[in-house]
């Protein structure tokens, strides 16, 4: 018996059985999860996650290899200690049991490396007489030894060191360090037993080989492409163990909890067709806007026996593309046996918006919350600690899904852990892109190897709809591009569809100088005395707050501001106040675009600032919605002193709608002009598709992510270099590096919740004292609509000056306790603007 073991035993603080071996510990009741049981259930969860692409033997490889190194001794002193020693296992402390010794943390104990290592070993043998199996080793190796780190850098590029083979260094890591033959001696004859005979059933390598060779077949010469389809498969089945692994340590950790997760135990699709098309059968069709979308979704219900493929819906702004698709989808969906429905939507402020039409018509009293899932922001960082872990259960796990395109590709290509493990719940879905065309232009190739693997690989449907569809089939094809079906297009027609619901009219007003702020708000407190309503779209929010100032100071109209500076429910509780007034009240509203994507308000007249078409035409769509009007006017204004440094983006989408302005006046915002913009835009753009890197971002050259995730030349030719030869393994890529450099947006951001109104005063109060999974499941849920997104130095600066604080420690999730930095008109501020006491919700 070990001194821990004495310590333990003498003291009886802790229940402790001698010679269990333990994965956790629950201090809540003092009872521990043995080991065998743990490798089970990670097994079996992850053996029907990963069984989506025929892989479920591999599945269950992977989660009984995981956490095989815990079968040592040395292991179960570190755990044993550990209970002893500490209230309760934080990730990030030196007492964690689910993190592996590193240079910052030598008193860690590696128990990831066994059963990478065991496995590498077991396959050397067909690697040695078949290239591709030596791939099937590798592949497995990586995700069991990543399993708590995230994907792990094949090579590892560095400004100041030479370039390190990590992946062999792992798997030739000493005895005294992963304890291998000790464990293969000491491990539960029952896994052992296992993991032989998935081993000596060579049909899960055979299944894997094939798709390897499949992806190879399918891009031919594109190297590129092949390396990161690859790579998309590995994170894949990363994502399989990752979430069975949270997923069975938070049932422990909380054994009510499982009683809460759905599990894929949903409402069958033919109930929500059901419910769709009685609400369609009632939606009046009086005006000839009405029987546009009649006809729009009646070609989307045609297009629901087509095939699994890659499709697009190009439909004029106001055309009803959200339920349309929605039929498409449900009825796809119940006839293929899909999973689940993602909209992939811009902005969180759709997402509200549209999420509740949905759930209007699909949830029945009783069934709130269980059929529309909404994702819209990040409430911890990108660093999760223990509680994090077992908190964190938001993966996915429902019929249809809400999200935005940042959430989307975090998921697959972010960092850690804390994203990949919702891309498994990607595979046999229906992918709705609503406004495809705000993809970040560096992530274009990435994207678009990604859409193509999951529906290639995953047997996933995509829909992509917008009026302005990006040409994302047109790029550089050697470096990816989108792969449409045959007749991708769902709409019969569209020229013609356009000039039947064109129901604005486009006015570019350029001046030499540009306009000021007072010119703008004149012109916007003119168009509300002619037309009763105006909205004014502008590039930055310093631009928005400035001209909503002008305007309080002008005139005496009914004015309202809309950014993502407000949480989605200040900016719900906005758009109420819009929908009450129009159409015949007066009202002026200033917004960023983000009401510019899906957003259902019909103002009489709408100035936008000079942008791309793509904008320009999502701008309009807010103007004459309905078509209830005579053709209204749209204004496209040049600003002066816009501060577009740091938006490039918008800056060539400017340069570009210019010409197609000028050259297509009378109709700028058409297929024709659309196309016309893209092709100018796109090919202004190529060499930022890639997602460059620049030589100061740590590793030393310029290169870029699609190379860091695929074939790394640069980073394969420096390794020659510092060591004299090629590395000796096939995959290459530097996932953890990619990971890190890979951003959205220009730093991740993590929401902060704001005591915005009652309910929001409650939910933070709630959480603050909740303690139990429970409410603290439903509390989370709640608590998205009172999140406002921060960059990290804005979040370290409110921290330090006591601005947020914790809900809970080693929570990671923050709440604003400084009232005066959320204002009622433009919500959040890096400075003291109101009382927050005043706002209201309701």
């Amino acid at each position: 018996m070990t001194m821990s073991d004495r310590l333990l035993m003498g003291q009886n603080k802790y229940l402790y059985v001698e010679k269990q071996t333990i994965a956790h510990h629950r201090k809540s009741d003092r009872q521990n999860q043995l080991l065998e049981n743990h490798l089970q259930g990670v097994a079996n969860q992850a053996k029907v996650f990963a069984d989506k692409l025929q892989l479920g033997r591999l599945g269950e490889l992977l989660g009984l290899l995981h956490d095989m190194g815990k079968y040592s001794a040395s292991f179960q002193d570190y755990l044993r200690l550990a209970i002893r020693t500490t209230t309760t296992f934080q990730e990030g402390n030196s007492h964690d049991p689910d993190c592996d010794a590193t240079d910052d943390q030598p008193r860690r104990v590696d128990h990831s490396s066994a059963g990478a290592q065991w496995v590498w070993h077991r396959l050397r043998l067909l690697q040695e007489k078949d290239p591709i199996a030596s791939m099937v080793g590798q592949i497995v190796a990586l995700c069991v030894a990543s399993h708590h780190s995230g994907l792990m850098d094949c090579l590892h590029p560095s400004a100041n060191k030479p370039v390190e083979d990590h992946f062999s260094r792992r798997m030739n890591k000493e005895e005294q360090q992963t304890h291998l033959d000790e464990v293969r001696t000491t491990m539960d004859p029952q896994i052992k037993d296992q993991l032989d005979a998935i081993m000596n059933d060579g049909s899960w390598v055979a299944i894997l080989q094939k798709i390897l060779q499949d992806i190879a077949k399918g891009d031919r010469g594109k190297k590129r492409v092949i390396y990161q389809k690859i790579g998309l498969l590995v994170r894949f089945l990363f994502s399989c163990l990752i979430d069975a692994d949270r997923i069975d340590s938070a049932d422990f950790e909380h054994p009510d909890w499982s009683a809460l997760r759905a599990n894929g135990r949903y409402a069958d699709w033919q109930t929500l067709c059901d419910r769709l098309e009685q609400h369609l059968a009632e939606l009046p069709c009086s005006h000839p806007v009405d029987e546009a979308r009649h006809r729009i979704a009646n070609h989307c219900r045609e297009a629901a026996e087509r095939d699994k493929g890659c499709y697009t819906l190009t439909v004029p702004t106001g055309g009803g593309k959200t339920l349309s698709s929605l039929r498409f989808a449900l009825h796809h969906a119940r006839r293929l046996g899909m999973e689940r429905i993602f909209y992939i939507i811009p902005y969180t402020s759709i997402i509200d918006q549209n999420a509740r039409v949905v759930r209007s018509i699909l949830e029945k009293e009783g069934e709130e919350g269980s059929i529309v899932l909404e994702h819209h922001a990040n409430l911890t960082g990108e660093t999760e600690t223990w509680p994090q872990k077992v908190m964190a259960r938001e993966s996915w796990d429902a019929p249809i899904i809400f999200t935005t395109m940042v959430q989307f590709l975090e998921t697959l290509f972010g960092g850690g852990t804390r994203g990949v493990r919702r891309m498994h719940r990607l595979a046999k879905a229906v992918i709705i892109f609503d406004e495809p065309q705000t993809l970040p232009v560096n992530c274009v190739h990435l994207f678009n190897n990604a859409v193509n693997f999951l529906q290639e690989r995953c047997g996933c449907s995509l829909l992509f709809c917008t009026a302005t569809q990006p040409l994302l089939h047109s790029v550089d094809a050697a470096k990816g591009a989108l792969k449409l079906s045959d007749n991708a297009e769902l709409m019969p027609e569209v020229t013609t569809l356009f000039q039947n619901l064109q129901r604005v009219r486009i006015q570019y007003r350029h001046q030499p100088e540009g306009w000021s702020v007072e010119r703008v708000a004149e012109l916007a407190l003119a168009e509300v005395d002619r037309t009763r309503s105006c909205l004014v779209v502008v590039n930055t929010k310093a631009w928005a707050r400035a001209l909503y100032r002008a305007c309080r100071e002008r005139g005496k109209v009914p004015l309202v501001h809309l950014s993502t500076s407000m949480c989605p429910a200040h900016r719900r509780a906005v758009l109420r106040e819009i929908m009450a007034r129009l159409p015949d009240q007066p009202i002026l509203c200033i917004s960023t675009q983000l009401i510019e994507a899906g957003v259902d308000v019909d103002f009489g007249t709408v100035i936008r600032a000079l942008a791309g078409v793509d904008s320009i035409a999502q701008a309009a769509g807010r103007c004459n919605r309905h078509g209830m009007r005579e053709k209204a006017v749209v204004h496209v204004v040049n600003l002066a002193g816009e501060k577009l440094k740091n938006l490039q983006e918008i800056e060539i989408g400017q340069d570009k709608a210019r010409v197609v302005l000028e050259k297509l006046p009378d109709d700028p915002i058409g297929p024709e002009a659309i196309s016309l913009y893209y092709k100018n835009f796109f090919f202004a753009r190529a060499d930022r598709m890639d997602y460059p890197i620049t030589n100061n971002q740590g590793i030393g050259v310029q290169d870029t992510l699609l190379n860091l995730l695929s074939t790394n030349d640069k980073t394969t030719q420096s390794y020659e270099r510092d060591h004299q030869g090629q590395p000796k393994i096939h995959f290459r890529q530097s996932f953890m590096t990619a990971g890190k450099l890979f951003k959205v947006i220009d730093a991740p951001s993590q929401g902060i919740l704001v005591p915005y109104g009652t309910e929001g005063n409650e939910v933070i109060a709630a959480l603050c004292s909740s303690d139990t999974p429970e409410k603290q499941y439903a509390l989370l849920r709640r608590a998205q609509h009172y999140a406002v997104n921060l960059f990290p130095d804005d979040l370290g600066r409110f921290r330090n000056d006591g601005i947020v604080q914790e809900i809970q420690p080693g929570t990671g999730i923050f709440y604003l306790v400084d009232h005066r930095y959320y204002s009622p008109e433009f919500g959040l501020s890096d400075n003291p603007e109101g009382k927050m006491e005043v706002l209201c919700d309701t």
